[in-house]
């Protein structure tokens, strides 16, 4: 089972770069702009209005409200709702996703009223379906008075009360600590029937921004540059290494050609020989035996000849296939040089799958991430599986040598984890066989 996912932020005062992102006016690096034509607007703007950035004034300006905005006032919430990666594209996959849409605007409208969802955007040219909702936090009633220790004195002279239920723009008022805690509650209620749960309460786990992910977006799109620079380097040894084994297939294709042609040569010399001998056999029929051994001498170099050209065709059929691995060979060489980081991912990699990691998995533990385990874990070593709890796994660079990595297990290098365990296993069967020993001792 999945997790919901649920954001909410408060917006500085420009919308206009994230209304650009939304309405997909600029693509971003993380967008696939042949699928840009499936996204869908899932609130009908009013009439007169164009974009979300004039809908969230519109609403603002209809609201009512009795007072001024601030110059510094947040004027709207923007709400990211969808759920972990593999679990929304099932649900799409299943064709559940126009009513996943409907429920999830069902419970914005609840949650914060249907007028104050001024946009709703469904993004489906991402990793994962997902919408961008906009919630004017238009509230009504008495502004929260602060709580104080000081004791209430009487004030000395009363003012006319304000109507307690008038329309106010207060952010706050919506984004109160148990308000919070409530939305992450509900809205996981609303997606339990599609296999979605509340994520765990009190979690480290943080939603990075859009500014955030576009930093960083940049300097791994400069790391790209780099491995693509060295990639190419490399793409142009090997078409020089195969323009090299072209050419000496080529040389060894004329040099063949050759053969045959001097050995369909020699061979038509030799029965231009034959049939000289045939003549001369039937001109000197009284040397017959003299003729008949020089004719088996010239067979006999013609089966050596044929022989001869025939393992030349071997020998380069041999060259041919001991060089295809030998070049082989020699790329990987090549690929783990310019990659030295490479050979060390692949050693990770496989300890990950001989312990029972997904590739999934794997993935968030290159990307920096950890992992929350329970259940088993093998250890090749000692051939033994041992149960965990909630552990945290994660990898670290070595401090002694920064080119190797450490998969740690609670902080502490699996290797040793698994040999701390083997250890206390063979502990308690110590422990066990000298009970059921002294068990049987007893009369």
């Amino acid at each position: 089972m999945g997790y919901v996912v649920l954001h909410l932020d408060k917006s500085p005062r420009n919308e206009a770069a994230m209304t650009d992102h939304i309405e997909r006016k600029v693509i971003a690096p993380n967008v696939d702009p042949k699928r840009t034509h499936l996204n869908k607007e899932l609130i009908p703007f009013p009439e007169g209005v164009t974009n979300r950035t004039e809908a969230i004034k519109y609403r603002i300006e209809n609201a009512g409200l009795s007072r001024k905005v601030g110059k510094n006032q947040v004027q709207v919430i923007r709400v990211i709702l969808s759920g972990s990666t593999e679990d929304m594209l099932r649900i799409q996959a299943e064709g559940k996703l126009d009513e996943w849409c409907r429920d999830s605007m069902d419970w914005l409208k609840k949650e914060y009223g249907e007028k104050n969802i001024v946009a709703a955007t469904l993004h489906l040219d991402e990793d994962a379906p997902h919408i961008h909702a906009s919630v004017v936090p238009i509230v009504q009633g008495e502004r929260r008075k602060k709580k104080s220790n000081k004791e209430q004195e009487a004030p000395k002279k009363q003012y006319k009360k304000k109507k307690a239920d008038r329309p106010r723009l207060c952010a706050d008022d919506v984004m109160t600590k148990d308000k919070l805690i409530h939305y992450q509650d509900s809205y996981a209620q609303a997606m339990a029937k599609y296999g979605l749960e509340r994520g765990i309460r009190g979690s480290e786990a943080r939603h990075i921004t859009t500014s955030e992910f576009y930093r960083n977006q940049k300097v791994e799109s400069n790391n790209l540059q780099e491995n693509i620079g060295l990639l190419l380097a490399i793409e142009d040894a090997k078409r020089l290494s195969i323009e090299e084994l072209r050419l000496r297939e080529i040389e060894a294709e004329r040099l063949k050609s050759q053969k045959e042609a001097e050995l369909k040569e020699h061979i038509k010399y030799l029965e231009d020989e034959k049939q000289d001998v045939y003549e001369k056999v039937r001109d000197m029929y009284d040397r017959k035996d003299e003729a008949r051994e020089k004719f088996l001498n010239l067979h006999e170099h013609t089966q050596q000849k044929e022989q001869e050209a025939t393992a030349i065709e071997t020998r380069l059929e041999e060259l041919k296939r001991d060089y295809e691995p030998y070049k082989a060979q020699e790329d990987l060489s090549l690929f783990f040089e310019v990659f030295p980081n490479l050979k060390e991912r692949l050693r990770i990699t496989q300890l990950c799958k001989g312990i029972g990691l997904t590739i999934d998995g794997t993935k968030k533990l290159f990307n920096g991430e950890y992992l929350s385990v329970t259940g088993k874990l093998y250890s090749s070593e000692y051939s033994q599986s041992f149960e965990v709890k909630n552990a945290k796994l994660q990898l670290f660079k070595d401090r002694d040598n920064p080119d190797k990595l450490k998969l740690s297990l609670n902080g502490k290098n699996i290797l040793d984890w698994f040999r701390q365990k083997y250890q206390e296993l063979r502990q308690s069967v110590r422990i066990i066989q000298r009970s059921e020993k002294d068990k049987g001792i007893r009369r």
